[in-house]
């Protein structure tokens, strides 16, 4: 291979070109674009148009568009707020109570050893999409950080997300 600055080096390729869509802002409201809070929209889509695989009543649980792991889910609260402070109550124990539920929900559909479950608070915390709070449930399974997103810095998802939506929410 050719290095950047056309030196050969010993470094192997994989490609995930999708990644640049979303790094240059592709479905995420940036200072400098028009796009709108998808978190906001998807609630208006269809559950298969907007990969929703549950509605509850303050929150929806949503398949995550570029996952970190297959069945990467997002539990959205309905409301446009920042932060966990800004949610009621009510918000934050549906919000528990889905990611709860999710975690049941893919045990028993796809057999996830653990989770990696958690909210970025603010832009500065890496959130794609801070100004609408969104907690990340994300299946683990022994072995899953093997060489491609170590080494090759890609991950490799088995089913489409559609697919993976539809097995998601008939096992809800």
């Amino acid at each position: 291979m050719i290095d950047g600055v056309g030196m050969p080096d010993t470094w192997q390729r994989m490609w995930a070109p999708h990644r640049m869509e979303y790094l240059r802002g592709e479905n995420r409201p940036l200072a400098d674009n028009d796009v709108l809070c998808p978190f906001c929209r998807i609630p208006s889509l269809t559950d298969e148009e907007g990969l929703i695989v549950h509605r509850g009543k303050t929150a929806y649980v949503v398949m995550n568009l570029y996952p970190y792991n297959a069945g990467h889910l997002l539990v959205c609260a309905y409301r446009h707020v920042p932060d966990l402070t800004d949610l009621t109550e009510s918000e934050r124990n549906e919000i528990s109570a889905l990611t709860a539920h999710a975690m049941k929900t893919i045990r028993k559909v796809a057999n996830a050893a653990g989770f990696n479950i958690g909210m970025n608070q603010g832009e500065a915390s890496g959130a794609g999409v801070a100004d609408h709070i969104h907690q990340h449930v994300v299946p683990r399974w022994g072995g899953d950080s093997n060489f491609m997103p170590i080494i090759g810095g890609v991950k490799v998802l088995p089913q489409l997300l559609s697919q993976t939506r539809s097995d998601l929410a008939a096992g809800w």
